[in-house]
């Protein structure tokens, strides 16, 4: 439940942001969807609160014009000051299988050698695009 810190009764007007400023007093600023031209305008002081800010809670502005304070609630803080930090862990090469030579068999005939291509990496498969089905013609129907 939240509680309230300032009872100040601030009347709002259309189209401002009403916060709380660093100082902890009541300031607006013009909205960027406000309706209109968005004007840059610096903010300006409403009422002096003097509201000190605690850790852990959210500070707004109600219906009655009033200061108040809810606790926040954060689900993800528990779940992750528990879990461990995970090592990375490094990737393996893959070790290159050597092709054996086999002995050159001798034959009467004379043999052109043909050039082998050394083994390397492959090249990444190309990803074929969809092509476009050609427009169908529209025939007259025959009887």
């Amino acid at each position: 439940m939240a509680s309230k810190v300032a009872k100040l009764g601030i009347k709002r007007e259309a189209g401002w942001l009403y916060f709380l400023d660093k100082k902890g007093n009541v300031s607006r600023t013009r909205m960027a969807r406000g309706g209109g031209k968005v004007r840059k305008t610096k903010p300006q002081l409403v009422a002096k609160a003097g509201v000190e800010r605690e850790d852990g809670f959210l500070y707004y502005i109600d219906k009655q014009g009033d200061v108040c304070k809810v606790k926040m609630k954060r689900a993800g803080s528990r779940r992750r000051k528990a879990a461990p930090k995970r090592k990375t862990a490094k990737k393996k090469t893959a070790k290159r299988k050597t092709a054996k030579k086999k002995a050159p068999r001798k034959k009467a005939g004379a043999r052109k050698k043909t050039a082998r291509k050394k083994a390397g990496r492959k090249k990444p498969a190309r990803r074929k695009t969809a092509r476009k089905k050609p427009a169908r013609r529209k025939t007259a129907k025959r009887r």
